[in-house]
Formats: C-alpha cells, sequence, structure tokens
C-alpha cells in the first residue's frame, strides 16, 4: 500500500468515526434548539450524515477494507464545545445562534476534509469511490449554505432580540 492510500484510509477512519458521532449528537441539538427551522434542517441533516455513513462504508469496501472508526478529535470538542454552548445559552435567545456557529464549524471542517479525500481518491483511481465523496462534500456545503441561511434570517436576530414575539423568515421560529 503506497503511503497516499494509508494516508486516505487513516483520514477515512476519521471521518467514518465522526459522521457516527454526529448522528449520534444531533438529535440533542434539536432538542436544545428553540427554532423549528434550525430543527428541521437539523433532522434533515441527520438523515443526511445517516447516508453518509453507509456511503462511507461502500468507499472502504472498493478499497477492499473493512469500515473501521479512528477517534476524531476535531469532532469530539466540537461536540463538547455545543453541549458548553447549550448548558451557557439554553433558555436564552442566543440559544440557536450558539448552535449554528457549532454545527458551521464542523461543515466546513467536514468541508475540508471531503475535499482532500475526494481527490485522493481521485489521485488513487479509485472513480466511484470519489463520486461517492463528491456526493458527501456537496450535501456538506449544502447544509453549510442552509445554516448560513437560518442563522441571517431567524437565529441571529433572535439572538438581538430583534424578531421576539413574532415568527421571521417563513414564520416557523418558536420563542
Amino acid at each position: 500500500m503506497n503511503s497516499l492510500q494509508a494516508l486516505f484510509l487513516d483520514e477515512l477512519a476519521d471521518r467514518y468515526d465522526s459522521e457516527i458521532r454526529l448522528a449520534k449528537e444531533m438529535p440533542n441539538m434539536v432538542k436544545a434548539s428553540t427554532c423549528l427551522d434550525l430543527q428541521r434542517l437539523l433532522q434533515t441533516h441527520l438523515k443526511e450524515t445517516e447516508g453518509h455513513v453507509k456511503k462511507l462504508e461502500k468507499v472502504f469496501q472498493g478499497f477492499g477494507e473493512k469500515a473501521k472508526e479512528r477517534k476524531c478529535e476535531a469532532t469530539v470538542g466540537l461536540i463538547k464545545e455545543g453541549g458548553e454552548i447549550s448548558s451557557h445559552f439554553g433558555g436564552t435567545p442566543a440559544i440557536d445562534a450558539g448552535l449554528v456557529s457549532v454545527a458551521q464549524k464542523i461543515e466546513h471542517y467536514e468541508i475540508a476534509s471531503y475535499g482532500c479525500l475526494h481527490q485522493w481518491a481521485l489521485l488513487l483511481g479509485k472513480q466511484p469511490e470519489a463520486d461517492l465523496l463528491q456526493e458527501i462534500l456537496e450535501e456538506e456545503k449544502a447544509a453549510n449554505e442552509a445554516l448560513t441561511n437560518v442563522a441571517n434570517v431567524v437565529c441571529n436576530k433572535q439572538a438581538l432580540g430583534e424578531v421576539a414575539g413574532r415568527a421571521a423568515g417563513s414564520g416557523n421560529a418558536r420563542h
């Protein structure tokens, strides 16, 4: 096995661990959120995340490997940060802005990771696996864009107190 393939498989194991951890944590983020738009977005992305786990298993198979996890310290830290935000800001208008912030940090990390994995899979001559990684990458980019939108339309304004007592955006904010 060449060193790029070894690096690829190591990073793939990191992503696999991360997606499993996120699938377990996202329901807690949904519960902590007070914004229906954010809750729906997180629930939709939870389904995508569960699909990412399956896609990563297929990528491992394409490399003739069994899916394995390597603890993703970055994801562990970001999940911890989300818990701290929830405990410090739960019950305040800032909770949803804080949750979006953590979710976007996770998305940005995932975008960088999947971008590298996609390119490495191409270099390793694994087009079907590169295609699966590209699908995940596009879903992560879309989730990040949706988080930006819900932050700008609802969550950040709630944190400022600008939408207190009325619905913002599509009218789905809960106060």
